[in-house]
This record gives C-alpha cells, sequence and structure tokens, in this order.
C-alpha cells in the first residue's frame, strides 16, 4: 500500500513542491497551493493542501469546481472550512464533510444541467466511511449533484450538495492515511488491528475519539474485544501532543474506578493504535490526574523466518539454496515424524507446533500431532486445503459447498459454523487468521472470484460458532489457486496458469496490488519477518525480493504454512 511517511523538516519544501507540481492540472477556481503543516498531534512534516476559497464574481461551475478541489484541504482541525467558504450561510452547517468518495485520477466529470444547478459523476474504487472504513466499489458511475444560488452580494454559493468529499487516489492518499485502530482478542492475548483512514491532520484526536468512543467495524463486531466501556468515554474531543511526543487522553470521571488491570488493557490499546501515527507515548488523564497504567504483554504473530517445508524424506525448517537436494532441514520435534507417515498435499502448523491441519493425497482432512496422533476429520468430497486456529480447531469446507464450513476440536468434535460466506457458489480456499479472530477466503460470488474477510464468533468456551457478515475486499482478475496471511493484517493471494503467476497482496483496509510471481506458481505462504515464499507445481521454492523472486529450493513437495511461533 502506499503512504506516505512523516518527513524530516529538511526535506518538507522540496516535497511541497512536487505536490505543487503535481496539482497543475486540476481544474479549479483558482490555483491549489500546499503548504507544509505542523499539527500537534505528532504528524510533523506532513505535506498537506491548503486550497484557496472563491474568488470574487467566480462562475456557477467555479464554485463548484473550488469546492470539490477544497476536499483536499481539511484545515487545522479537519473541518474543512475552506471548503465551507463555498456554500450558502445556511447551508454551511448543515454540509458534514465525513466520508470521502475515491476515484482514478482523470475519472470524473462535471456538467452543467442549468445555470445554478450541476452534475458531477465519478467511477468510485472506494468509499471511506464516517467511521474512517475503506469499503471498495463496484466501478459503477455515480452522480452528485450540486445546487447554487446567487447571494444577496451577487456571488454564487451553493445550497445544496452531497455530504462527504470526492478526491482522486492520488490526493487521497495524501490527505487521509491509514492508522491502525488496535483491539484485543476474546482471550486479551492477541492485539488485533482495525484499519481506518483518517486525515493526517490531527491524527491523534481522529484515532483516539475512534478507539475510546467508537466500536470495531462492523464486521469484527462480537469477534474482538475493547476495554473500553462507558465508564471510560473521552472527557475533552481534543488529544493534544507535547513536545515529547506524548499524547494526553482525557477520560470521564469513571475511569478512576476501572480495574488496574483493566486499565492496562486501555494503555494498551491507546498506546499500540497511536503509534501508528508516529505518537511515541500516551498519558491517560482524569482531571488532570494522570492514572496510573502500563502496557500489558501481548502474544505476537510472527513465523520463524525459515521456510516450513516437506520434502520426499523430511519435514522442518529449510535453510540454505536448494533443501530439497540435500541441504539443511531442521526437524520439528515429535510432529516431523508423525508427518512423515502421511501423504500430505496441504500442512498448516499451530503456532505451538505440536499440530498439524493436514490434506491427504486422497483429499481428506486430517489433524497430526506430535505425540504421533493421526485422526481423520474430513471425508466430504473437494475440500479445499485445511486451517489450523490458535485453539486447536482445524478448519474444512468443501470447494462446491462454501457455506458448508465444520470446525473440529482436538477430540475431533465436528461443529458447523453458522453464517459462513453468504451467497457464494464456490470457494477456492480459506484461512484462519494467526489470532483466530478473523478468516479469510477466496470465493466465487457468481461470475467472479473475489477476497473476502469476516470476523468469527465463538462461545465462552472459544469454540468457534458463526462467522460475522464478511467484509468483501477485492475482485479478482485471475484464476486463484492460493491465499495466505501475510501479517497480522496483509492477505496474499496467488493467481497463477500455465503462463505465468501473479500474487495480490491486500492489506485490510487498503488497497491491493498485483506483482508478477514465478511461472507455474501454485501455493503461497508467509510471515513477519519471512516474507513471501512461493512452492511451484515442479516442486521448485522462490522468496519474493522486492521486484524479483530468488530461488531457495528444489524437492519441496509440499509448502507448510506457520500459524505462528511458540512462546
Amino acid at each position: 500500500m502506499m503512504r506516505l511517511r512523516a518527513l524530516a523538516a529538511a526535506a518538507a519544501t522540496a516535497l511541497a513542491a512536487a505536490v505543487l507540481t503535481a496539482c497543475a492540472g486540476l481544474p479549479t477556481s483558482g490555483p491549489v497551493n500546499a503548504g507544509v503543516v505542523i499539527s500537534d498531534d505528532g504528524a510533523s512534516g506532513d505535506v498537506v493542501f491548503i486550497p484557496k476559497g472563491p474568488v470574487d464574481d467566480a462562475t456557477p461551475q467555479q464554485v463548484v469546481e473550488g469546492f470539490i478541489a477544497a476536499g483536499s484541504g481539511p484545515g487545522p482541525g479537519a473541518n474543512w472550512a475552506t471548503a465551507r467558504e463555498f456554500l450558502a450561510p445556511e447551508f454551511r452547517d448543515q454540509w458534514k464533510p465525513s466520508g470521502v468518495t475515491v476515484y482514478s485520477p482523470g475519472q470524473r466529470r462535471i456538467e452543467e444541467i442549468s445555470e445554478s444547478q450541476f452534475q458531477l459523476t465519478v467511477t468510485p474504487i472506494a468509499t471511506v466511511d464516517a467511521a474512517g472504513e475503506l469499503l471498495t466499489a463496484d466501478s459503477s458511475e455515480i452522480p452528485l449533484d450540486f445546487t447554487l444560488a446567487q447571494q444577496d452580494d451577487g456571488q454564487w454559493r451553493i445550497t445544496q450538495a452531497p455530504n462527504g468529499i470526492v478526491l482522486d487516489e492520488t490526493r487521497f492518499k495524501t490527505v487521509f492515511k491509514m492508522y491502525s485502530l488496535m483491539y484485543f482478542d476474546s482471550t486479551w492475548t492477541y492485539l488485533v488491528p482495525d484499519d481506518r483512514w483518517f486525515p493526517r491532520v490531527n491524527a491523534a484526536t481522529s484515532i483516539a475519539q475512534a478507539l475510546v468512543n467508537g466500536s470495531p467495524s462492523p464486521w469484527l463486531e462480537g469477534a474482538v474485544s475493547t476495554a473500553f466501556t462507558d465508564d471510560a468515554r473521552l472527557a475533552l474531543a481534543a488529544v493534544p501532543v507535547d513536545a515529547d511526543n506524548v499524547a494526553r487522553v482525557s477520560l470521564e470521571e469513571g475511569a478512576r474506578g476501572l480495574d488496574q488491570t483493566v486499565l492496562n488493557r486501555m494503555q494498551t490499546q491507546l498506546t499500540r493504535s497511536l503509534a501508528t501515527a508516529g505518537i511515541q507515548g500516551v498519558d491517560m488523564v482524569v482531571d488532570a490526574q494522570t492514572l496510573p497504567a502500563e502496557t500489558v504483554p501481548w502474544r505476537p504473530t510472527t513465523v520463524d523466518s525459515r521456510p516450513l517445508v516437506r520434502t520426499a524424506d523430511a519435514f522442518g525448517f529449510a535453510s540454505g539454496s536448494s533443501a530439497g537436494s540435500g541441504t539443511s532441514i531442521e526437524p520439528i520435534a515429535g510432529l516431523s515424524e508423525a508427518m512423515l507417515t502421511v501423504d500430505a498435499t496441504d500442512i498448516e502448523v499451530n503456532a505451538d507446533r505440536t499440530t498439524a491441519a493436514v490434506r491427504d493425497a486422497a483429499g481428506a482432512v486430517l489433524m497430526v500431532g506430535a505425540d504421533d496422533a493421526i485422526a481423520t476429520l474430513d471425508r466430504r468430497t473437494g475440500l479445499v486445503a485445511p486451517s489450523i486456529d490458535p485453539f486447536g480447531f482445524v478448519w474444512s469446507v468443501p470447494a462446491a459447498s462454501p457455506t458448508a464450513v465444520f470446525a473440529y476440536s482436538e477430540t475431533g468434535a465436528q461443529s458447523a459454523i453458522a453464517g459462513a460466506w453468504p451467497g457464494a457458489v464456490q470457494i477456492v480456499a480459506q484461512r484462519v487468521s494467526r489470532d483466530g479472530t478473523r478468516i479469510a477466503a477466496v470465493v466465487r460470488d457468481g461470475s467472479r472470484y473475489a477476497l473476502w474477510v469476516a470476523g468469527i464468533l465463538r462461545d465462552r468456551d472459544h469454540a468457534p460458532t458463526a462467522l460475522g457478515a464478511p467484509k468483501v475486499l477485492a475482485t479478482l482478475a485471475g484464476a486463484p489457486t492460493a491465499l495466505a496471511w501475510l501479517d497480522a493484517g496483509t492477505l496474499a493471494v496467488l493467481e497463477s496458469d500455465d503462463a505465468e503467476a501473479v500474487l495480490y497482496t491486500h492489506e485490510i483496509g487498503a488497497f491491493g496490488e498485483a506483482s508478477r510471481g514465478p511461472a507455474g506458481a501454485t501455493t503461497v505462504a508467509g510471515g513477519l519477518p519471512s516474507g513471501v515464499r512461493v512452492r511451484a507445481a515442479d516442486g521448485e521454492l522462490y522468496a519474493q525480493r522486492g521486484a524479483n523472486w530468488q530461488h531457495l529450493a528444489s524437492g519441496i513437495e509440499v509448502l507448510a504454512v506457520q500459524q505462528g511461533s511458540p512462546r
């Protein structure tokens, strides 16, 4: 995903000049100037647009164009004060700037319906709602209507306009930035990102308001937990950041009476969420008194940097340049011996490396343990590769029956998962996130393939019971073959045929990117810090290195998925 990093003050002038050059072609009622605004919330150095207000005697179309262009300048309070100058006085407080329509640069047109009516037509690639959640669009044109009236002073002003702002993708990524609200899983063990897009100015305030006073994105409801309750809402809306880059979050009086564990979890959520905006510390205060709190430890979802593979005579972590030709493979105690007794085509190993979910050559789903216990869980026809979650449940589903998702406990007990992939007619792959809160799938929902993700709902014993409403991340152009979680918030889909392979990566809550992969690639695995690994049908193993692919090994029969690392 494209992001602008915070820039050193010495480089700010040069970058501002570059932004000015990029803006020259935008039709407005006046030039759109860019400057460097040093915010009070740790976002120092971000380049922001400073559009001009309406010029005297501007035509109605110039007023509309100027208003649209002013969407690039939220202003110090992120209230779009300049944009409001194009509105009639009685309409200024009615118009709400929350929400963004994002379109590809150049893909818009404006038409004059009458002297006082204009219609802007855009083909959105995404929308951002009032809570900052980005949703992909279906590429259909949408009309946006504007009505104007001549004021007593003879100047034209807008009297009716849709709420929200309209930005092309390039400018959107300059005005807004993606930040992660951090929630916990149901066991308070893992931190789970909920990505939102907020204006770069006053980012600390936007993040704190969304985390403390808001709620998780709808698709995550019930799948994640938060320490913030009605007793601990914001007492002051603004979150100032001092010279040491420490944010001061003022909470209501009820926060004083909260348990120390709750306060520590609140501190952790705030600290990790605000860290995505470059904030280095957080003070939670009530009536100017700092609450005693510290961050709690959480379990990371990192994996071993070495690929986990199966060859003809070994299973374990590979090192060297040709693991399949005798280069060292480090076995996993107990589990490797058990795996060599199974004719596996797909393998996913739990974080503790004690259990693996396996699809064998006959198409059945098995659970293989380090104690040599092997249990056949699912014999349905056409099963996709299984996935194992942190609680030991193995997830399985037939390709032709996407709604028939079963989860099997460590004892082999089967549970049907309610609400699984509604509307899908085929499923190519599904993978549970390493924190166990989400599940991703590549499905066919009619004539197209798509990448979906959903929250996992669990009972008091952490057994999965249902999926939340799925979030559609992307429509896929090619024929997908495999799916993997690269980190806590990024997915990879391999689209492959005999001629070429495409690796599509998608950060949840952001935009996807496609890159060329090795010819014949069939499976993908990845994680932090290992990066992306791909296995081709001929047993060759590759690692992504920037825009290139480095050959790692030959003779690889299975590229296994790691669900984390032991504590």
